[in-house]
């Protein structure tokens, strides 16, 4: 049977008195039970109706992680409205041409961002007749129900998660809260997750890691810990006894460097973004954290393989009800957590019917354009994606696996490796690297050539280094693009 009540309002049954949320104000910790967020939750909802929201309506929100915004979410999951957050990081002409692009109907902004609104208004009244000005949206997140919560379909459009883009606009990739369940349960077979439990939302929301965060926590009825950008993390971590921990490299890099034993407490740690670099699977194995490492996407609703983080490079093996294939190192995925499909940039935001485009196989295969292999004892290594592949005298190169031969290298944070244009080889390798602030340095060039000696084949060695480039970032990831262009512009402004 599909309609049931949210995974919101069944822990308020069954955990009324659990906390569900945490968070700061004012510099002071708060707290939310299950029971009294499930009726502020259809408090909001009432409200998002009265103001003439429908079925199938597209609500854009613009905040970071905050109490609004996770009330938002489930307001919308109660009455089939499609709840689409963007980074606040985006400048207003990004967001209107996202809003054009995806038919986003209706907008709401936190605290703080009153300016942004202002600055999307301009821009839609001076972008022609035909741009889609959403409607702005004020309300009353402190309002409480006394109702009780009716059921709902779950395999009903959801959500709106934005991917990365890396080639071109980025693609609105739609979810079922049926995706989110099996999503959750297949990540409790790893991890175990109970009432009681802290998890700290240290991913946006906007990126399929946070959201899947939001969902867990609820399914269970354990706690979602809010970040107070005021207060450090790794005191925040002690001060709110997190038990779980969900985080990319660089920011248990920034962490470690906090506070070394703040990690004492945290039962699990989920690490993703890449390969994990030996100085730090080195640090996490002294202290004892029970660390895992994952494969996983926004169109899989997160965690495909997820296993314990070692130096043997993998991802884990499959979790339940995926499926995943490789066919001449090309890597195809489905199962219950295959996303819906892509919101049809054509259809109408404001029709009840949403028109989905999902790209898989006549067998249902989803082609995930990674690269990656099966070791004898069941575990995923991914070698990359297949766009960035390049070919050096003939023979092809995964930047992605020279990255993570340097980030073997107890000096080196982070790396990206990219092609340059040789007349004899046609590209050779090029990295860019971050160095760690710890006591260990890079001498030279050559020294991490001789490094990767017996690491990786001779012509998949860099020939040339460049620094990491200061860039502000406006989303989780790192954008290899953006990266490689400042290191590039810099060069040219260098030898001109």
């Amino acid at each position: 049977m599909n309609a049931l009540l949210s995974p919101l309002h069944q822990s308020a049954r069954q955990h009324p008195k659990r906390i569900a949320l945490t968070y700061y104000q004012d510099g002071v910790n708060q707290q939310i039970d299950y029971s009294t967020l499930s009726q502020r939750v259809i408090a909001l909802g009432e409200q998002l109706i009265a103001k003439g929201l429908k079925k199938g309506d597209r609500l854009a929100c613009i905040d970071n992680n905050s109490v609004e915004l996770v009330m938002l979410y489930w307001a919308c999951i109660n009455h089939q409205l499609l709840f689409c957050p963007l980074s606040p990081r985006f400048p207003a002409n990004q967001v209107l041409a996202l809003i054009e692009l995806h038919q986003l109907n209706f907008l709401w902004t936190g605290k703080g961002f009153s300016q942004l609104l202002s600055e999307i208004s301009v821009s839609g009244e001076t972008s022609g007749a035909n741009t889609v000005i959403p409607r702005a949206l004020t309300l009353n997140f402190s309002l409480i129900a006394d109702k009780t919560p009716t059921p709902i379909d779950h395999y009903a459009p959801a959500n709106i998660i934005l991917t990365s883009g890396s080639s071109g606009q980025p693609k609105a990739a739609v979810h079922s809260l049926n995706n989110h369940r099996v999503s959750a349960e297949g990540s409790r077979s790893l991890i175990a997750l109970e009432p009681g439990d802290v998890w700290l939302l240290s991913l946006p929301l906007f990126h399929i890691g946070g959201l899947a965060i939001i969902n867990r926590c609820a399914f269970v009825g354990a706690t979602v810990a809010l970040q107070d950008r005021d207060i450090g993390l790794s005191v925040l971590i002690s001060q709110d006894k997190i038990t779980h921990l969900s985080l990319v490299s660089t920011q248990l890099v920034r962490l470690l460097k906090e506070d070394i034993d703040c990690l004492k407490g945290v039962k699990s740690l989920l690490l993703g973004g890449g390969a994990i670099s030996s100085t730090l699977l080195s640090q996490l194995h002294d202290l004892s954290i029970n660390c895992f490492t994952s494969y996983g996407m926004t169109e899989m609703a997160s965690q495909v393989t997820t296993g314990p983080a070692n130096s043997d490079g993998s991802s884990g093996r499959l979790l339940p009800a995926r499926e995943l294939k490789i066919i001449d190192e090309k890597i195809y995925v489905k199962g219950e957590t295959l996303f819906l499909g892509y919101l049809d940039s054509q259809s109408n935001g404001h029709n009840q019917d949403c028109k989905l485009v999902r790209p898989t196989d006549d067998e249902g295969w989803f082609f995930t354009k990674d690269r990656g292999y099966w070791d004898d004892e069941g575990k995923l290594h991914i070698l990359g994606r297949i766009d960035n592949m390049f070919i050096c005298g003939g023979e092809n190169l995964q930047p992605e696996e020279v990255e993570a031969a340097l980030k073997q290298h107890p000096a080196i944070e982070d790396a990206i490796v990219f092609a340059q244009p040789d007349e004899e080889f046609g590209n050779l390798p090029a990295a860019i690297i971050k160095v760690s602030d710890s006591e260990s340095a890079l001498s030279s060039s050559d020294e991490l050539t001789q490094f990767l000696a017996d690491k990786i084949a001779r012509f998949k060695r860099p020939r040339i280094y460049y620094p990491w480039p200061e860039i502000e970032s406006t989303s989780l990831k790192v954008s290899r693009k953006r990266v490689i262009e400042e290191v590039l512009k810099k060069t040219m402004v260098q030898e001109s």
